[in-house]
C-alpha cells in the first residue's frame, strides 16, 4: 500500500498526513507536488488542508487547474480512493469530483476548534466498523466550510447515502450551536456516488494520536491505509 499526499503552493497539512501514515499507521506515503502529471504507483490519494494558491478567487478555485488534477480525476474515475480534508474537500468540489460547494462560514469568522461529528452512513469504504449515529471528535480550521448544494442535489445525496458526517452535539443531536459554520443540513463530510471519493472539512490527521487530543481520525485513515473495501450497495 502506498499513499500519495498532494502538495499545492500553500498546503500545510500534508506533513501531518505523512506523519500519521508513516509513523502511526506504518504505511508508505509520499508527497506529490502539484506540477506532477501522473499519480501512477499510488494506491490512494489525499488532498490536504491549507490555502492552495492562497485561496485566491475562492478556496480551491485555482488548485483545480493544477497539472496534477487531470491525473487525480482519472484515478478517481477508475475507482481509486481519494480523500480530501478541509482545503482538499474544497478542491474536490471545485473540480467536480464531489457535488456542492463550500462557502464562507455564516459567522464570517475563521473557526479553529474541536467539533463532534455524527456518522450518518457507516456503510462507506471510509467508515468500516463505525456505527450509525456514532459520534466522533475531530478539529476544524477553516473560514470557508459552509457546505451548500441545491435542493435537487441534496435530495439525491440523501437518497443515495452520500452524506457521511454531520456536525452534532456530543450526544448526537443536530443543533444550531453545534454547527460551526452554518453548513446546510449540518453536513461535514460526503462521498461521491461511486463511494470512492470522500471529502470532509474536519482534519482527521490532527486526531491521530492521544498526544494531540484524540484518535477518532484514525477510523477514517486506517481504512484508507488498509485498502478500501468496495462500497456497500
Amino acid at each position: 500500500m502506498k499513499i500519495g499526499v498532494l502538495v499545492f503552493p500553500g498546503s500545510w497539512s500534508h506533513d501531518d498526513f505523512l506523519w500519521v501514515f508513516r509513523e502511526v499507521l506504518r504505511v508508505a506515503a509520499e508527497p506529490v507536488w502539484h506540477k506532477e502529471t501522473s499519480v501512477s504507483g499510488f494506491d490512494a490519494l489525499v488532498l490536504p488542508g491549507g490555502f492552495a494558491h492562497g485561496d485566491y478567487l475562492r478556496a480551491g478555485a485555482i488548485a483545480r487547474f493544477s497539472p496534477v488534477m487531470p491525473a487525480v480525476r482519472r484515478f478517481a474515475e477508475g475507482g481509486g480512493p481519494v480523500l480530501g480534508s478541509c482545503n482538499g474537500f474544497q478542491i474536490l468540489c471545485e473540480a467536480g469530483l464531489l457535488p456542492g460547494a463550500l462557502l464562507r462560514n455564516d459567522s464570517l469568522q475563521y473557526r479553529c476548534q474541536w467539533v463532534q461529528l455524527r456518522v450518518d452512513n457507516p456503510d462507506t469504504p471510509f467508515t468500516p466498523g463505525a456505527g450509525r449515529g456514532q459520534v466522533l471528535a475531530m478539529p476544524i480550521s477553516h473560514g470557508e466550510g459552509r457546505y451548500f448544494a441545491d435542493p435537487a442535489t441534496l435530495r439525491r445525496m440523501n437518497d443515495r447515502g452520500q452524506i457521511v458526517l454531520r456536525y452534532c452535539t456530543p450526544d448526537g443531536r443536530l443543533t444550531n450551536a453545534a454547527n460551526p459554520n452554518g453548513s446546510l443540513g449540518h453536513i461535514a463530510g460526503i462521498v461521491s456516488e461511486g463511494g470512492n471519493v470522500f471529502g470532509l472539512m474536519p482534519h482527521p490527521e490532527r486526531a491521530g494520536e492521544p498526544a494531540v487530543g484524540g484518535t477518532d481520525g484514525l477510523l477514517l485513515l486506517r481504512a484508507l491505509a488498509g485498502g478500501l473495501a468496495a462500497p456497500a450497495r
